[in-house]
């Protein structure tokens, strides 16, 4: 084996480490996945065809994984080809196009011919690929009924529907069954009539009476939006007129579903290779996930946290920014810690040590992963470390630095000698270390400082 290959060995198994909690994770859950019709439009340039098959391979990967998948693709380039092509003109209104009756031939056969070179496309053994073989087994679904959206705002939609409801116990029952669902955006009313709906409707319906554990949008822009919001922190960007329509449509989209329990919700840049499978077996992700709540979670440490401690607090360590803290140490101080959890990993912590008697506590250990810094994570910290403090009757706080005298200074620490230190810790004072001292006040009695 070439020697030039072990780098990318290594970062492939550590990839394979990484994601393997995400790949449990992810087993027997349901994901509605959506997709723009352009998604499959570039397939019809010869040239375009790696994108178009790169998506394939994903939900091919993804399935592999043992996700349950509900496929729900896009039209709207397909039908515009179309009516084209017939010399069919179609009014939009509400952001939706209003299916006459001259225009339903042919936006039934763009969907039609549509679906059939997607189904062959997902039912072929991907050749040349790592997942040569492994065809997917793939059903169109007939699950969702449709109605009639009516006349709105005096303009009559026509054979523009919308969803009236899903019937769930078929779609659980292929899902049960091992295959992957192929829903068409062109769905049957109760009296056989055919009605043109919204493929971000219908996929929205299906995650929300599904109650799937993701939905997800694959868009044809990133929106520039961070990787997490809840719903509080989207709803005022739906205002944002630098945010494309789709864009705009999607995350709506994605706050009513969050609103009707589907717990997270995920918007990928799908020209971006491999941001799908980044986004769900990563934990740096590659698009915006939306929440109905901070996935964040601050809290107490246990002893079972110590190895993820360790593992946060080491390369800070070696660096000399923290003092190295042997396992046994920390695990006999484990009840002193608070930590910031994020899909299992610790990615903060702080420790509190009281010197009762002179009513002084020492803020330790105060650590962010450098991935999740500039978060405001270190501050929500101090927060929580304050109060804590505070509540074992502790009148003012100190810490020891030799790295981040200009942080502590900003949040309201003020410069201090080692002989203001409680006497205990002055005997353990480090002197090679060179460390700082900042003291803050946490009472209006506090703590002197001799200067």
């Amino acid at each position: 084996m070439s020697t030039n290959t072990m780098p990318e060995l290594s970062l492939m198994a550590q990839w394979l480490r990484d994601a393997s909690p995400y790949i449990h994770a992810h087993q027997d859950r349901v994901f509605v996945l959506a997709f723009a019709g352009e998604a499959l439009a570039e397939g019809e340039a010869e040239d375009d065809n790696a994108s178009v098959d790169a998506l394939i391979s994903d939900i091919a990967l993804l399935t592999s994984l043992g996700v349950r998948l509900v496929l729900v693709p896009g039209s709207r380039p397909q039908i515009a080809a179309e009516l084209l092509d017939d010399d069919v003109t179609t009014q939009q209104h509400l952001g939706m196009r209003v299916s006459s009756e001259r225009a339903m031939p042919s936006i039934k056969r763009a969907v039609a011919v549509q679906m059939l070179d997607l189904m062959a496309r997902l039912s072929m053994g991907l050749p040349n690929t790592p997942l040569e073989g492994a065809r997917l087994s793939v059903v169109s679904s007939n699950a969702v009924v449709a109605r009639p959206m009516g006349v709105r705002e005096g303009v009559d939609f026509g054979w523009t529907g919308e969803v009236r409801k899903v019937e769930v116990a078929r779609l659980r029952s292929l899902l049960d069954a091992g295959h992957t669902v192929l829903q068409s955006c062109l769905c049957a009313s109760p009296t056989g009539e055919v009605f043109n709906l919204r493929a971000e409707d219908v996929a929205l319906e299906l995650a929300a009476c599904l109650q799937a554990d993701k939905l997800i949008f694959l868009t044809e822009s990133s929106g520039d939006l961070p990787k997490q919001m809840t719903v509080t922190e989207a709803l005022p960007r739906l205002d944002d007129l630098s945010l494309s329509r789709e864009m705009a449509l999607h995350l709506e989209s994605a706050c009513k579903a969050v609103r009707r329990g589907v717990e997270r919700v995920h918007l990928v840049d799908r020209r971006t290779q491999g941001a799908l499978i980044q986004e769900l077996y990563s934990r740096s992700g590659h698009g915006t996930l939306l929440t109905a709540e901070s996935l964040e979670k601050m809290r107490r440490a246990s002893i079972d946290d110590v190895a993820g401690i360790l593992e946060l607090i080491r390369p800070l360590e070696d660096e000399g920014v923290l003092v190295r803290r042997p396992r046994e140490q920390l695990e006999l101080e484990i009840d002193r810690y608070w930590l910031v959890e994020l899909d299992g990993q610790i990615i903060a912590t702080a420790a509190l040590h009281y010197f009762t008697e002179a009513r002084v506590a020492e803020l330790a250990c105060l650590a962010v992963n450098a991935q999740y810094r500039r978060g405001g994570r270190a501050s929500r910290l101090l927060a929580r470390m304050e109060i804590e403090a505070r509540q074992r009757g502790m009148q003012t706080l100190f810490i020891l630095t030799t790295h981040t005298s200009h942080w502590f200074i900003e949040h309201g620490f003020v410069a201090a000698q080692v002989n203001d230190l409680p006497v205990e810790r002055q005997a353990m004072y480090n002197a090679q270390r060179q460390s700082k001292v900042f003291i803050k006040a946490l009472d209006a009695k506090h703590y002197a400082v001799a200067h």
